[in-house]
């Protein structure tokens, strides 16, 4: 596929780029190769090839997505200058407390 210099400066204007009226020739070319090349890359025959996230084969480790409160909600609480219970006295989650900020 080869661009004219309309073209080119389309995909500028697009692109959000200022190309100089006399570098216009210039990057036709270089855009049409690199286009080309791209063209090129197509005719690749590909049947059977599972697709790649790296050239090196290997599994990460993994562990299980778990959501958890974290259970140290007494631990963190105490480290507060003036915590706040947590509602009907449950070992769950209490607050910490600051002062007013908004008058």
């Amino acid at each position: 596929m080869s661009l004219d210099k309309d073209t080119v400066r389309k995909i500028a204007i697009l692109a959000r780029i200022r190309v100089p009226a006399d570098a216009l020739d210039g990057l036709s070319v270089e855009l049409s190769n690199i286009i080309g090349w791209v063209e090129q890359l197509n005719e690749v025959d590909t049947e059977g090839v599972e697709p790649m996230t790296s050239v090196a084969d290997m599994d990460w480790p993994r562990r299980d997505d778990e959501i958890t409160d974290g259970g140290r909600a007494q631990d963190i609480l105490a480290n507060a200058t003036d915590p706040e219970p947590a509602p009907g006295g449950k070992d769950g989650g209490g607050f910490f407390t600051v002062p007013k900020v908004v008058e």
